[in-house]
């Protein structure tokens, strides 16, 4: 995946405008658009949209675009996305023991 998202960017010059800044302000942004899909909507609500199937694709799309800024600092920057989720997972598990936590919405220091 970081290799299609390199090349489409390789192919327009666009390295120029993707510092880690720049790039970490379009994954804000993109979250936001996406999170924007079920902004004042019920839980009942929001899974209506997702069984909606041109609701649910503007939801995917939002969702690519948000890997896609992901894919790219994590390209430009040489960050290893598979070793980053597995490093953070083995702080969550720790954070959040099934013992405490199973069941529970609670934050880590609230457990």
């Amino acid at each position: 995946m970081k290799d299609l998202v390199k090349a489409f960017c390789d192919a327009r010059d666009w390295g120029q405008y993707h510092n880690a800044k720049d790039l970490a302000i379009g994954v804000a942004t993109e979250s936001a658009e996406l999170l924007d899909n079920f902004r004042f909507k019920s839980v009942p609500e929001s899974d209506l949209i997702m069984a909606d199937p041109g609701k649910r694709k503007k939801v995917e799309d939002e969702m690519a675009d948000v890997l896609y800024f992901l894919l790219r600092l994590s390209e430009r920057y040489g960050i290893d996305m598979s070793e980053a989720l597995n490093s953070k997972m083995a702080q969550n598990e720790a954070k959040y023991p099934i013992s405490k936590s199973r069941g529970s919405n609670k934050k880590y220091d609230e457990l």
